[in-house]
């Protein structure tokens, strides 16, 4: 490895650490909330996996109204979490944390496979 490739890999890497904290964080302090809720308790969308809904509430809150209505309508929708519903229950602070938890956890992904395509074709050979 040499020294851009270590820098970058560093970087994503704290990225990566950074969005692990704000998954717990965001989890206990949002989803829980809306867990309890019986109003938001079923509307979370599909969880695959324990903890997906936390994905879930996080992409309603970091995505715009228009592509969430557009989720909203199609035959997938129970797939996602009900953005209207969420944002009537949510804070501030609960939005905030959302937007930054899933454009984190978003960009720490595209950038983390675009960094072993790069390693691939050998960008960074020495």
């Amino acid at each position: 490895m040499n020294s851009t490739e270590s820098s970058l890999f560093a970087l994503l890497m704290y990225g990566m650490f950074l969005t692990c904290v704000l998954y717990v964080i965001f989890g206990q302090l949002t989803v829980r909330k809306l867990r309890k809720n019986p109003e938001t308790k079923d509307a979370l969308g599909l969880e695959y996996a324990s903890g997906w809904d936390i994905i879930n509430v996080a992409q309603a809150l970091a995505f715009p109204k228009s592509w969430n209505r557009i989720m909203g309508r199609s035959p997938l929708s129970f797939m996602h979490a009900n953005s209207e519903l969420i944002l009537k229950n949510t804070n501030k602070l609960d939005r905030v944390l959302g937007f930054i938890f899933y454009w984190l956890l978003m960009s720490s992904a595209f950038f983390c496979l675009l960094l072993i395509t790069l390693n691939y074709f050998g960008v960074f050979a020495e």
